[in-house]
């Protein structure tokens, strides 16, 4: 019997449907406090090439291991170079090297606005920017059906035509 990874030990804690909703909602808002604080620290410095293994970034940022394990997995779609996270032990080398703009959006998607309403944005991005990014996320998740052609209407074609008397007699 093989022993279960990192990552599945993570999602059966956070995940557990033994657990009653009040105690999910403790886990989950324990949970988001560290991830807020961790996103602080790393928001200081966001060029700051952050390195090492699963247990050495858990000793940085003062958290056990299987919580690191909850944030590596959180920020895995955001980094430049994605951690092997499926797969990794607490001697795995990670990074922590994040795009700024696709972390931004992606905190947006999440609808983690205590993440990306954080102060250290105000650093990186202008308002401006933040605005811009905001709605393009937003807008990428939105679809967009074209003006229905009415059977009255003169035809996209160009003929000059009623859509049902010309490309529309076909539909």
């Amino acid at each position: 019997m093989s022993e279960m990874s990192l990552l599945e030990q993570w999602r059966n804690i956070a995940y557990d449907r033994e657990l009653s909703k009040e105690q999910l909602e403790k886990f989950w808002g324990t949970y988001f406090t560290i991830e807020k604080e961790i996103y602080e620290q790393l928001l200081e410095t966001p060029d700051e090439e952050v390195r090492g293994t699963v247990q050495e970034l858990a000793k940085k940022y003062g958290q056990e291991v299987l919580t690191m394990v909850g944030f590596l997995d959180g920020i895995n779609d955001s980094l430049k170079v994605q951690n092997p996270i499926e797969t990794m032990t607490e001697d795995t080398e990670v990074n922590l090297v994040f795009d700024k703009e696709l972390l931004y959006k992606n905190m947006v998607d999440a609808k983690a606005d205590w993440l990306y309403e954080l102060p250290q944005w105000e650093k990186i991005f202008d308002e401006e920017t933040r605005k811009r990014l905001y709605r393009e996320q937003k807008q990428a998740g939105t679809v967009r059906k074209g003006k229905k052609i009415g059977r009255n209407d003169l035809c996209p074609c160009g003929s000059g035509k009623k859509y049902k008397k010309c490309c529309g007699r076909n539909a």
